[in-house]
């Protein structure tokens, strides 16, 4: 019995830890997985470079984009941070 209230602060600092913490950060990375994954042609997006791009062609590990009428680069899924939205 006195191990059970000993072990006890922490068996609920690990369950805070949890909930606080790792939870989010995996919820997170599933919504950017399943983002990435439904990427299609017309979408804008902002790159981990800070550009706002327009995606021109999907392919498997790669995105075709657009930073300009003239100019289209191509970028691996991951280097995507997240999808823009207008604000107007």
């Amino acid at each position: 019995m006195q191990i059970i209230s000993q072990l006890l602060p922490f068996v609920f600092l690990i369950a805070i830890m949890y909930f606080v913490i790792i939870r989010p950060q995996q919820k997170e990375a599933k919504a950017k997985k399943d983002m990435l994954e439904a990427l299609k042609k017309g979408d804008k997006l902002i790159t981990t470079g800070g550009f706002i791009v327009v995606v021109h062609k999907v392919e498997e590990h790669f995105l075709s984009v657009k930073i300009n009428d003239d100019t289209t680069v191509r970028i691996t899924r991951q280097s995507i941070a997240k999808k823009y939205e207008d604000e107007a």
